[in-house]
């Protein structure tokens, strides 16, 4: 039935597992992915949406390193919109509206396109592990299955309750079971395990609403993609979204179901992601607001099924249904089912390496919901990268890590490992104290050719970027050497209403204003023509704009980034004795003896952890 034994056996089929095998398999090693349905691999179990602020960085991301979420993205998506494009261009996010049936069809095509990737349905309620090391893992069924190495992958299934109303039930996904006996097997090996929640909103019949009370919400007028490369195209035939909002009488008939509500009469005791809160939630906390966005996104090409987002809800279905028909659009609504709140176990993440290799276990790796994260994005990030490590820790090879002024993936694994989380993690560009340098359009030159030595990213992928940056070169150059006359710009700058020039200067000056661009320097002739000769397609001359545009922030971000890498140098051995430090607080002697950071840069990282610590802990180190 099974090999003897595989390098990697994955669990969980979502974004985080879904990334994980593939990344295992395709770096050589023999792959399983065990998981309780093969027809949900890849699921949306929320909204269907990929990207969006910092979440669409961390798809480029994974897209550079070889990953599959941008290409499946590209290949499903049914509207693309760059938001934030009125900020500079670190704020810049792509954001996909996509066809959920397709995008997990086509998540399985790819998986199963996979060399060394093999599939098994079944629960995994156990793990097998001798002298600290996991073995392997044991199923429901009784299947002991043998690996060298383990990825768990389990979302909200980990004893997943589901709320709506004063009813609860089992489940890990509406119309799912959970997952039973694996939080207890892990808490016997001596982790430490928590309780979150999360939310979803009604799914209704786009058939019953009236859009035209509603404002059309489109999608980009010149679509880009998430992949880096050529094998998808620009969404084409884009279906747009809705937007409405809830008025007085909608807050007022949710509150008279207040009562009913498992978040305010005691029953959900564990905490929700802040920044995507319930319905109930907002008209208690905002209780000044006399209305919220609610957004009407369609749930795919062949179907008639809609995403209400902003809806999310845990009420009883009856009050769901006569608040939502109070919505303006909304008047005739037909459910397909209901909100509902849902519990799930986790794991404290700050029992982890940064490779998601558990400390406690050997050969173990937490990936996406399990480590307290929230967002397709931040799993499929997560999987990958416990992917790419399991399967190099099998072949001995070095492990594969990334900083925090390389990705912000490297930003929230750092973040989880070093601060931990009380509640659902969820990315933001602030989270990134080098944004400009992690941006979107960039990600490939900051993670292909890493990619390409560990044999993820291909070498036409790795060419493909050295082409795409020495084209951008070129046209730098030449606007750095090419001048431009008063007479040529002024009456570009007057069209702009940007000051004038008196005399000739280089073309990389005026491209450097703020309200210039390079399409506006194209107005010049003899520019215009020998740019043309280049022949740069769109995203080649972008990058030299920004690159023009931005240098002196990019430049002062990374020499921010070498001083905090010289922190990084300085290691800390693994058994060091913080308890025989006497002039450190208590706090940050507790703080560090549970996280264990590698580096003093970590440690200063560390909630708790004051400038003086730090310095006290060099003093002892003799730095």
């Amino acid at each position: 039935m099974f090999k003897k034994t595989y390098d990697v056996v994955v669990v969980g089929g979502g974004h985080a597992g879904s990334e994980a095998a593939a990344a295992a398999a395709n770096l050589g090693a023999t792959t399983l992915l065990v998981t309780m349905n093969l027809q949900t691999i890849g699921q949306m179990s929320c909204n269907p949406a990929m990207g969006g602020i910092a979440k669409g960085q961390i798809v480029r991301e994974i897209d550079a390193l070889g990953g599959y979420s941008g290409i499946v993205s590209d290949k499903t998506a049914i509207q693309f919109k760059m938001l934030n494009r009125s900020k500079g261009p670190a704020m810049w996010s792509p954001r996909v509206q996509s066809d959920r049936a397709a995008f997990s069809q086509c998540w399985r095509k790819l998986l199963e396109n996979t060399q060394k990737l093999d599939f098994y349905q079944e629960m995994v309620s156990g793990l097998i592990v001798k002298k600290g090391s996991v073995t392997g893992v044991k199923t429901a069924l009784g299947v002991e299955i043998k690996a060298t190495t383990v990825v768990l992958t389990n979302g909200t299934f980990l004893n997943g309750l589901i709320h709506v109303g004063d009813k609860n039930f089992g489940g890990g996904r509406a119309g799912e079971r959970p997952a039973k006996g694996l939080t207890e097997a892990l808490t016997a090996l001596g982790f430490s395990s928590g309780r979150m929640k999360t939310g979803t909103p009604p799914r209704v019949d786009g058939r019953s609403l009236d859009y035209t009370k509603m404002t059309i919400q489109p999608g980009d007028k010149d679509p880009q993609k998430f992949s880096f490369l050529d094998r998808t195209k620009p969404v084409e035939n884009q279906i747009p979204c809705h937007m409405t909002y809830t008025n007085n009488e909608v807050h007022n008939l949710l509150r008279e179901g207040f009562y009913k509500s498992p978040m305010f009469n005691g029953r959900i005791k564990s905490i929700g992601p802040r920044y995507c809160p319930s319905i109930e939630d907002k008209i208690h906390r905002f209780s000044d607001r006399d209305r919220h966005q609610l957004f009407v996104e369609p749930e795919g090409r062949s179907t008639v099924e809609v995403y209400v987002n902003g809806f999310s809800t845990s009420l009883p279905e009856d009050i769901q249904y006569k608040a939502l028909k109070s919505v303006a659009g909304f008047e005739n609504v037909k459910f397909f089912r209901p909100g509902y709140a849902i519990e799930y176990d986790f794991f404290h993440p700050t029992q982890l390496e940064y490779t998601l290799e558990t400390k406690a276990v050997k050969g173990l790796y937490f990936a996406g919901q399990i480590n307290g994260t929230t967002g397709y994005e931040e799993a499929g990030a997560q999987g990958l990268m416990a992917g790419i490590n399991a399967a190099l820790k099998t072949k001995k090879r070095e492990p594969f890590i990334l900083k925090r002024d390389e990705a912000y993936i490297g930003v929230l694994i750092d973040d989880l490992i070093t601060k931990g989380t009380e509640e659902p993690y969820r990315m933001f560009t602030s989270r990134a104290e080098y944004r400009m340098l992690l941006r979107q359009d960039n990600a490939d030159k900051r993670l292909t050719e890493k990619s390409h030595k560990i044999g993820l990213a291909t070498k036409s992928r790795l060419n493909k970027m050295k082409s795409k940056y020495s084209n951008a070169e070129k046209l730098i150059n030449f606007l750095k050497k090419q001048s431009v006359s008063p007479e040529q710009i002024n009456p570009v700058l007057k069209k702009k209403k940007s000051a004038p020039v008196k005399q000739s200067g280089k073309s990389e000056k005026i491209l450097s204003r703020p309200n210039i661009g390079l399409s506006d320097l194209m107005l010049v002739k003899d520019i215009k023509r020998e740019v043309d000769l280049f022949g740069l397609n769109q995203e080649e001359k972008d990058q030299a704009e920004i690159q023009i545009k931005y240098s002196g922030y990019i430049n002062k971000e990374k020499n921010n980034a070498d001083k905090l890498n010289r922190l990084e140098a300085v290691k800390i051995p693994n058994k060091f004795d913080y308890s025989k430090i006497k002039s450190m607080s208590a706090e940050a002697k507790e703080k560090l003896i549970k996280v264990r950071p590698k580096t003093i840069s970590q440690a200063s990282r560390i909630s708790g952890v004051s400038p003086n610590d730090i310095s006290v802990l060099l003093v002892y180190m003799g730095r």
